[in-house]
Order: structure tokens, then C-alpha cells, then sequence
């Protein structure tokens, strides 16, 4: 017996092909989170790291989130990494790494991203910015940089870089190539001392920013990578990649990104971050020093970097 419809289908009521109707076309409001107490103990960046050379975590200057639970300050300490909140952006102002070639492992990845209970959900951004959309959860410390030491501290470090606290919205045009490759490059062939690396990442704010679901969109980021060279050398390099054609793009397709070599002056004066301490070391910001003007270098590709 045939049946007569007693309502018109909406566009609300399709289901795209492939996609079981029984699954939330969002993940937001599902996300886990880890518990002040599983995340207690984890020293996180140490300043004394590279041979002969401390390097304390740079502070910012204001909009710090203080730790809500598990302990005081700001500094959220994970395995080999840590990561100091923007109050007002709810992302990452700095994030902090220590790389330790000779001890690097491989473990598998988990793609479990997670909320830090040390902060409210409200202090983070979760998967209400990034589901259905061409953006990234971009790690600012990448996955594979603290992974190192015991098996049991690789697999914890691991996991601790799943943590929204450790990521910014990136278009995977940015975050799937160059960002991914520098630190390898400068591990490879700077010839560091004992194989090991600092390196300090985060976005540059900025008032015209991309306003997006309720958050505002970094349009660059900045990379500042501290080694020993082979000869004892300390050495101190900044690097800027933008987002901003990328950007202009967000609702339709992938674009491309650009690449630069920037001194460490420039991030300090556009960050508010104190990074004074490394300025003597980067060629850069002494040649702006000397000269008056500011040194930026396209890179075309890793072979342009100078350390």
C-alpha cells in the first residue's frame, strides 16, 4: 500500500553518502579531557638542556592564563615540553620543546586530541573550530619532537602533544610543509652538540586577525630554534611562516603559504615576548642592530637557512 509523505525533506534531513546517519557531523562537545592528576609530575621544558648553555622558557608580557588546578603559575608542564596560554585567545602564547636526536623514537600516532583539565574547557579552544572545515589542529610543538627517552616517556610525550593547549588553527597548506620539515632540517644538518635542539613556537596575534566561530585566527606564526654548533658555538635563529593567502581561502580550497628567515628582535617586539636573552646569539638581530633595518630572508627552501 502506498504511502503519502507528510512532509517535504529539507536540506537538514540529506545524508552525504558514506557517512553512517547515526554519527553527530560534529565532535565538539565529545572531546575527552586529561585530569590535573594524570598530568602531574611532568617537568616539561628544561632550561638547561643544551651543553654549557641554559636557555629559560621566554615569558610573555600580560594575557597569561594562570593554571586553574594542579599547581601554581602558568606553565603547563608535559613530557619534554611546555606550553603558556594566551587568556584572551584561549591558544597558545609560546610553546616550549627540547629535542634530543640522539635518543628520538618512533611510536605509533594516536590522534586522540584532549582538553587539559588544569584549565576550564572555556580557556581552550576544542573541536568546535576546527570540525567541517578546512582548518588544522596545528601542533605548535610537533609530534615527533619530544618523543624521545624510555619507551614509556616517548609514548607520554606522545600523547601529551594531543592536547589543544598545544595547537592553533593552521590550513594544511601551512601545516603540512614547511613547519613540518624545519626542525628536521636544522637537526640533520646544523651538527649540533650531542644532537640536541630548543625550540620555542607560537602564533603572532594580531588585532586583524580572521574573525572565525567566535575566535580570531592567527595570520602567522614564528619559530625560534636554539642549538650548540659542533664548535660550541651558541646559536639562535627565528623563522616566520604566514597563513595569510591561506586564509583568504578558508571557506573553499587550499593555498599556499610563505616562508621567511626573521631575527629574533622582530618576534620580541611583535610578541611581547622577552627573548632578550638570545638576541646576542642571532646574526640577524645583530645585523638590524648595527645597520638600522630589518633583516627578513625568503626561503625558498631549507638550504637557505643560515644558523
Amino acid at each position: 500500500m502506498p504511502v503519502t509523505p507528510t512532509r517535504k525533506t529539507t536540506l537538514a534531513d540529506m545524508v552525504r553518502l558514506g557517512r553512517n546517519p547515526s554519527d553527530s557531523l560534529e565532535k565538539a562537545g565529545r572531546e575527552p579531557t586529561t585530569s590535573p592528576d594524570e598530568l602531574s609530575g611532568r617537568h616539561g621544558y628544561n632550561a638547561d638542556f643544551l651543553t654549557g648553555w641554559r636557555v629559560a622558557l621566554p615569558q610573555p608580557a600580560g594575557d597569561i592564563r594562570p593554571l586553574r588546578r594542579g599547581g601554581p603559575g602558568a606553565e603547563l608542564r608535559y613530557q619534554n615540553f611546555s606550553v603558556i596560554m594566551s587568556a584572551s585567545r584561549r591558544l597558545p602564547l609560546i610553546t616550549a620543546v627540547n629535542i634530543d636526536g640522539a635518543q628520538s623514537r618512533q611510536v605509533p600516532r594516536t590522534d586522540v586530541w584532549c582538553f587539559d583539565g588544569r584549565l576550564d574547557k572555556d580557556d581552550q579552544w576544542g573541536d568546535a573550530l576546527y570540525d567541517g572545515n578546512a582548518l588544522d589542529r596545528g601542533h605548535m610543538v610537533r609530534r615527533e619532537d619530544p618523543v624521545w627517552g624510555t619507551l614509556e616517556e616517548a609514548r607520554t610525550a606522545n600523547a601529551d602533544t594531543f592536547h589543544f593547549t598545544n595547537c592553533c588553527p593552521q590550513m594544511a597548506s601551512v601545516n603540512q610543509k614547511v613547519w613540518l620539515g624545519l626542525e628536521d632540517y636544522v637537526l640533520r644538518h646544523a651538527k649540533v652538540d650531542r644532537m640536541r635542539v630548543s625550540v620555542f613556537t607560537g602564533p603572532f596575534f594580531g588585532a586583524n586577525d580572521l574573525a572565525y566561530r567566535g575566535a580570531l585566527i592567527p595570520k602567522a606564526f614564528w619559530k625560534v630554534v636554539a642549538i650548540v654548533t659542533e664548535n660550541g658555538r651558541p646559536s639562535a635563529t627565528a623563522y616566520k611562516v604566514d597563513q595569510v593567502q591561506a586564509l583568504e581561502h578558508l571557506k573553499f580550497v587550499y593555498a599556499g603559504y610563505k616562508t621567511f628567515q626573521i631575527s629574533i628582535r622582530s618576534v620580541m617586539q611583535n610578541t611581547n615576548i622577552d627573548f632578550s636573552a638570545l638576541i646576542p646569539y642571532d646574526g640577524f638581530s645583530q645585523h638590524e642592530v648595527a645597520q638600522g633595518t630589518e633583516l627578513v630572508e625568503p626561503l625558498d627552501s631549507f638550504e637557505s637557512i643560515r644558523v
